[in-house]
């Protein structure tokens, strides 16, 4: 099983919502009991609603105590060096000279509005292992993008 690298904030979100999901559990069971009481299960839309939900939420319980189990929490804070890794916050300049920044982080921190991408991603993948100054070039769905390593900092 592979390691998934994630900032504490992320592990944090995980076991939030895993604590949420767990809290869930009694009540969709109450939920089953009285659409039971309700009598013919065959055409009982409560009942068939409710065992569906409780599909869903024992799925996203599972794959969170996955996620969980296999997390590895990395504190930027205590990576140094020249070369991105995760974790890094990375200002790049794109083709006008334009900075723009990002934070290299797991799937459960990313949000792209706050300049925070996930690994995976391809200007991630593109990044990881670079160093200021050397320039790369992205494939996104909008086209070829270039853009220049600015600063690398872990913060």
């Amino acid at each position: 099983m592979d390691k998934v690298p994630m900032l504490a904030e992320g592990y944090e979100k995980l076991t939030a919502d895993l604590k949420a999901l767990r809290a869930e559990r009694p009540k969709i069971v109450e939920a089953i009991e009285e659409a039971r009481a309700h009598g013919d299960l065959s055409e009982n839309a409560e009942y068939h609603a409710a065992k569906e939900r409780q599909g869903q939420v024992e799925a996203q319980i599972g794959e969170l105590e996955d996620q969980i189990s296999r997390a590895q929490i990395i504190d930027p804070t205590t990576l140094s060096g020249d070369k991105i890794v995760f974790g890094a916050t990375v200002t790049l300049l794109d083709d006008e000279d334009k900075p723009v920044k990002y934070q290299i982080v797991g799937p459960a921190e990313a949000d792209a509005k706050k300049g925070r991408i996930t690994y995976s991603s391809p200007l991630a993948r593109a990044l990881i292992g670079k160093t200021k100054g050397d320039e790369i070039e992205v494939t996104v769905p909008s086209g070829d993008k270039f853009y220049l390593v600015d600063e690398v900092a872990f913060v």
